[in-house]
């Protein structure tokens, strides 16, 4: 739940703005570096380590914890059931 609704602001917007290219960046970095260090475990933990040092503050805190809780479920799928299967639900032949 938002702590205020109100009507939008020059001040509200370009804060909204700077949080937009604050995510473009973090998003750029993480993908950077899981480009080139795989889908292993490897790029996996550097992947949100590189974007959350890269950004100062709360935003690099919020990648890193955001990317860390959906590599649990990606990383240990038998821990939260099918949590980590994508697959399209036909059968294998």
């Amino acid at each position: 739940m938002p702590d205020k609704i109100g009507v939008p602001t020059a001040r509200s917007m370009g804060s909204a703005f700077g949080s937009y290219g604050v995510g473009i960046a973090g998003g750029l970095v993480y993908n950077l570096v899981a480009a080139f260090m795989g889908s292993g475990l490897l790029g996996s933990l550097a992947a949100p380590i590189a974007a959350g040092s890269v950004l100062k503050g709360t935003s690099g805190q919020i990648i890193s914890v955001v990317a860390g809780f959906k590599a649990a479920g990606e990383l240990l799928p038998g821990l939260f059931g099918n949590g980590g299967n994508r697959s399209s639900g036909r059968g294998v032949m």
